[in-house]
């Protein structure tokens, strides 16, 4: 999956509310729904002059720093704008990652059951990300799984094409570390290739090491990389890494 691919999936997959290009810098609307919506990104040639013309119109600015934008990097590091959660992307064949789970281990539904919501809020997944699911326009669906006969975590995958990505992971604390995001991995892989999709990828915080030895346990390998740059005053203090699963991006 090349970079340029890779951000064309997770466009589709978890969408902005709405979408402004101002010169060449594209301008992002989330309405809520996390950073990558929310962000600011060079898609063209830009100059000093362009740059301070997105910074007039962007009143909490937020750049998300792809592959090839180092010299946008360097000129926003400048200004004084801080690094905020370097991000990793992973992806694999669907068909690699598939196997057969145990009768409702963690399962696809749509529209998103309430077990689903109540995991998700639990996480700081609110209904604002809860509408960019439901903005999703190609083959989506929310996974549900369970431990211990109870609802465990939730996740949410949606297609492009031959790609689907997975956004949205979430285990509850008290029921992490026994597989449930190996199952909900599994069921994400399995809905997939019925959907038709040869690669399922995601995006992980670089700091969560504990999902990402899961991801590379199961032969995902990282094909991009991004962070984001905010100005000194919308910087977010640091918070604790989840102990599984990728946040919206």
């Amino acid at each position: 999956m090349t970079p340029e691919r890779l951000a064309e999936v997770m466009e589709a997959t978890w969408p902005p509310a709405a979408v402004r290009d101002l010169g060449p810098f594209r301008l992002r609307d989330g309405a809520g729904g996390g950073k990558r919506v929310s962000a600011a990104s060079a898609e063209a040639a830009w100059d000093t002059a362009s740059l301070r013309a997105a910074l007039a119109v962007m009143a909490d600015p937020l750049f998300l720093i792809r592959e090839g934008d180092a010299v946008l990097d360097k000129a926003l590091a400048a200004e004084g704008f801080a690094v905020v959660d370097p991000v990793v992307a992973y992806a694999a064949p669907a068909a690699a990652l598939q196997g057969e789970l145990p009768f409702l281990t963690a399962f696809p539904h749509w529209p998103p059951l309430e077990a689903a919501r109540s995991i998700w809020a639990e996480g700081g997944i609110g209904p604002a990300r809860v509408a960019v699911m439901q903005r999703t326009t190609g083959p989506k669906t929310a996974l549900l799984a369970r431990a211990e006969d109870r609802p465990a975590a939730a996740a949410f995958v949606a297609c492009l094409g031959p790609d689907a990505m997975l956004h949205a992971l979430e285990v509850r604390p008290l029921l992490r570390r026994r597989g449930v995001g190996r199952h909900l991995l599994t069921a994400a892989a399995n809905w997939a290739v019925a959907q038709g999709a040869e690669t399922l990828s995601l995006v992980v915080t670089e700091r969560n090491l504990a999902a990402r030895a899961l991801y590379e346990s199961l032969g995902m390998v990282v094909v991009g990389r991004y962070h984001y740059r905010a100005a000194p005053a919308s910087a977010p203090a640091p918070v604790p890494a989840p102990a599984e699963g990728p946040r919206p991006a």
